[in-house]
């Protein structure tokens, strides 16, 4: 009897290889590779024509499909709603990732609270029984009448479920539990997750049910089977935050239906997830005050200005090699800014530890945090500390010039609302602004030394 052939997948992004490589050649992912069976698709009764479907009556031209103008499900959270652009489309199918015990299923549970009111919910978990899903609700002040609990993980069977049941929301926890019994392969893996999420998406563009599918990340801190899921769901979210800290972000990495840029601010307490409707605010507690090396930037996250504190610490090094530490902030930047420093104003640090961080577990991925982080890095370095009335914000160019950034005005009214009484901002803005307009002083300047002659 011939030995079965054996095939060798990468669980990270598909790559198919008949022999075992310690290192993915398409993605690069190491030990990635894991053993199986090449799927033989079956053909049988399909090889003549006649038993392929004609689809030409399915045909649609654009302007004669109806738009439908109650499209979204209001989940009840604001935070929640502006991430996915607006609410939950009909017929979607999100991906919600995170870490385990992130707060994914809190989240989704208190939704249900909200949707349960109007809407038919059917919660799928392959995680936890019926009986521990009642004491969370019970925890979570959940008692709506409108919420069914299914406990099962056949895709298959949950999917037929869906079809019959026919109900208005449903929520998989989690798919990597969920399997295919004709699959021969565990559940979790790269072929179940593939494709379990066809077949939960299939189900919801032909029922027109918006489905929303929780999913773990894996030890590397992204979501399992990333490759082969986003372009499967219409929308991916990431849940992250510290487990340590109270405050967690929700980020649209994906979203067919809304914008990317959008971020969600939760705070956990004892009775699940609160909204933390000023960001702003929540980051800046606690700041310190006469203390050198801090400085408050303003960053947009779509079309939400949020106020972020970042710190520094520059102390004599031990090492032979000076340490260089970024949290919260691209350390490739971080060079580029120390290396400015260096170039264009004679600050060395050749024999100092750098370390830079974002207070609040937030991240600044933006280009007008540069000139926050370059003057709180003058003032560590130099131990004069800036004014906890002044905000910056602005990008640096290699020249030590400092670029115009977008969103000028926004981020103006949020230093305002928020009390601070000058904001230092790049020239080259200026163009854009009528200086009457705002009740804060607008400091122009062109370039580090300018902007450093403000920190007395």
């Amino acid at each position: 009897m011939a030995r079965s052939r054996i095939i060798y997948t990468c669980n990270q992004c598909g790559f198919e290889s008949s022999k075992w490589n310690g290192k993915c050649p398409s993605c690069g992912a190491w030990n990635s590779f894991e053993e199986g069976t090449p799927e033989i698709p079956s053909i049988a009764g399909r090889s003549s024509s006649q038993n392929i479907a004609d689809l030409s009556d399915k045909i649609l031209e654009l302007e004669n499909i109806g738009s439908d103008s109650d499209i979204r499900y209001d989940t009840g959270t604001a935070e929640l709603n502006r991430v996915l652009g607006g609410g939950l489309v009909k017929g979607s199918l999100v991906l919600l990732g995170g870490e385990p015990g992130i707060g994914k299923s809190t989240l989704l549970l208190q939704v249900c609270q909200f949707l349960g009111e109007n809407h038919s919910i059917l919660y799928v978990s392959g995680e936890e029984s019926a009986r521990q899903i009642k004491l969370r609700s019970q925890r979570l002040g959940v008692d709506t009448e409108n919420l069914y609990i299914l406990t099962a993980t056949d895709a298959e069977a949950i999917a037929a479920t869906i079809a019959g049941s026919a109900p208005d929301i449903v929520i998989i926890d989690s798919i990597q539990t969920m399997s295919i019994g004709r699959i021969p392969s565990s559940p979790g893996s790269l072929t179940q997750v593939r494709e379990c999420a066809n077949l939960f998406m299939h189900t919801a563009k032909t029922q027109e049910i918006p489905i929303i599918i929780v999913g773990h990340v894996n030890k590397d801190g992204a979501i399992a089977g990333p490759k082969v899921m986003e372009h499967i769901v219409d929308a991916v979210l990431h849940f992250e935050g510290e487990r340590h800290q109270s405050y967690r972000l929700l980020r649209a990495i994906k979203n067919r239906f809304g914008s990317t840029n959008e971020i969600g601010v939760f705070e956990m307490i004892d009775r699940g997830l609160r909204e933390v409707e000023n960001p702003s605010q929540m980051l800046l507690a606690g700041r310190p005050h006469g203390v050198s090396g801090t400085c408050t930037a303003c960053v947009m996250e779509g079309s939400r200005p949020i106020l972020a504190e970042i710190q520094t610490l520059a102390a004599k090094t031990s090492y032979s090699s000076p340490r260089r530490m970024a949290t919260g902030f691209d350390f490739n930047r971080l060079s580029i800014i120390l290396a400015v420093l260096e170039k264009r104003l004679g600050i060395y640090t050749g024999s100092m530890d750098i370390y830079l961080n974002v207070v609040g577990g937030f991240r600044l991925d933006e280009p007008a945090g540069d000139l926050p982080a370059a003057m709180a890095l003058f003032s560590g370095i130099m131990d004069k500390p800036v004014s906890e009335d002044i905000i910056a914000f602005g990008e640096i160019g290699l020249g030590g010039e400092i670029r115009s950034v977008s969103h000028i005005s926004q981020r103006i009214r949020e230093a305002e609302r928020m009390g601070f009484s000058a904001c230092i901002v790049p020239k080259h803005s200026m163009s854009a602004l009528d200086v009457n307009d705002y009740g804060i002083k607008i400091v122009p300047v062109l370039s580090l030394k300018q902007a450093f002659s403000y920190i007395k």
